[in-house]
């Protein structure tokens, strides 16, 4: 018994078609890979966001105005204070009632660190009311 499955042609030629069948399986892999890790690409973070038409803010009398400059320098209603005194004053003003709102007004190249420890010392002295204000004109 002779098996001819398996004999040399003498005139092959190369197969000109390209296979189709390992580039789709390879694409379901990757969309049942994507379908799979979509949902955990989200991180949603719920926040209260703030209203597009708004009232202007009326700004009272009490209301403290902290101004940072450029350089750091801070500034508690338009005089100069230190560290230490700008923490005093803002443990004063949280023992007040109704405790006045405290106006952030940070210049543009304020310092980030600057920044975060006067919110900071607000936040452990006790103000819970802090806004930052901004341009409206840009």
């Amino acid at each position: 018994m002779e098996v001819r499955g398996f004999e040399r042609r003498t005139h092959a030629r190369p197969i000109g078609e390209i296979n189709m069948i390992p580039l789709i399986d390879v694409m379901l892999v990757l969309l049942v890979i994507f379908i799979i890790t979509a949902p955990l690409l989200t991180h949603a973070v719920k926040v209260d966001l703030p209203k597009a038409a708004s009232a202007p803010n009326i700004a009272h009398p009490d209301n403290v105005h902290l101004s940072i400059d450029a350089a750091g320098r801070i500034y508690w209603n338009g005089a100069p204070v230190d560290q230490e005194e700008m923490k005093l004053r803002m443990s004063a003003a949280a023992r007040l009632e109704p405790q006045p709102e405290l106006h952030l007004h940070a210049d543009r190249e304020t310092r980030y660190q600057t920044l975060a420890e006067v919110m900071s010392a607000a936040t452990t002295a006790g103000l819970v009311r802090i806004g930052f204000v901004s341009d409206p004109r840009r």
